[in-house]
């Protein structure tokens, strides 16, 4: 559920790039996102510890670096091929978090994957390439960041406080907009509307993915990103895939569900 309101919020977002920019909009959506969660959440942060506040910043700051360079990808490629080079973030923890031959295999797999992806004709530019590759870097911070804060704190609260810091970050460039979102309503509603899928609905459903589903089940769902981003592309912004780009795409997932179910497979037990 996480993923397919996430990506599928990404998709409904791209014509407002047009006219607020892709930072502007990502700062829209946190600060609409955020405004949900506190008034749902009604945090008590007079009872916060300092390792919670520290929990929550990291998650925040994470989680705006990666927006903004992933809004800065799909304004420049498509969303499918975006997800997938952003992919590699959270693969290379997985590959380098326990360094044995078979993953570095898989690393190699989807490295091939991502070259296919970038093909002469796949509609990948170096500089959206470069955003993917940020985003990537965000999304390996953001699964240590939002298990750190799902841990530290009791329900959504610290995700509230989490996205007001993402909002916070963006917030010059979110008032650089404000008249024209606020003349705009058929664009406020808009933003309103991604912010709910995306903020609320999306990372919500992620942060409970974290806390309750064992690490192989959470990857290996997680590993399906890119697939369901390229096909949401395909259905509300009719992006089409070429056959070189679809092959990079099934090399990424396979490489990503490999590494993931390896990691995580329980030590094998020799009978004496």
């Amino acid at each position: 559920m996480g993923a397919t309101s996430i990506q599928w919020s990404a998709a409904l977002v791209q014509p407002a790039f047009a006219q607020l920019g892709p930072v502007a909009t990502s700062g829209w959506r946190f600060l609409l996102g955020a405004l949900v969660l506190l008034v749902a959440t009604r945090p008590r942060l007079r009872d916060w510890r300092g390792e919670q506040w520290r929990a929550a910043i990291v998650l925040g700051v994470t989680v705006a670096f990666m927006n903004v360079c992933f809004n800065q990808a799909i304004s420049r490629i498509p969303l499918g091929s975006a997800v997938t080079i952003e992919f590699l973030g959270p693969l290379c923890v997985a590959v380098f978090g326990r360094r044995n031959w078979r993953h570095f295999v898989f690393a190699i797999l989807a490295a091939v994957g991502v070259v296919l992806l970038a093909h002469p004709g796949g509609g990948v530019t170096l500089v959206g390439a470069l955003f993917g590759l940020g985003s990537g870097l965000g999304w390996g911070g953001y699964v240590f960041a939002a298990a750190r804060v799902g841990g530290a704190t009791t329900g959504f609260g610290g995700l509230a406080v989490s996205m007001s810091i993402s909002a916070l970050v963006v917030l010059p460039w979110t008032l650089s907009r404000f008249d024209l979102v606020v003349h705009q309503p058929s664009l406020g509603g808009r933003l309103a509307l991604v912010g709910l899928m995306s903020i609320v609905l999306g990372f919500a459903a992620e942060l409970q993915a974290l806390r309750r589903l064992s690490p192989a089940a959470a990857g290996v769902l997680m590993s399906l990103d890119p697939a369901i981003a390229f096909v949401i592309g395909a259905l509300l912004l009719h992006e089409h895939a070429t056959d070189w780009v679809l092959t990079g795409l099934a090399l990424v997932v396979a490489a990503g569900v490999g590494v993931t179910i390896d990691r995580t497979a329980p030590e094998q037990v020799v009978p004496q």
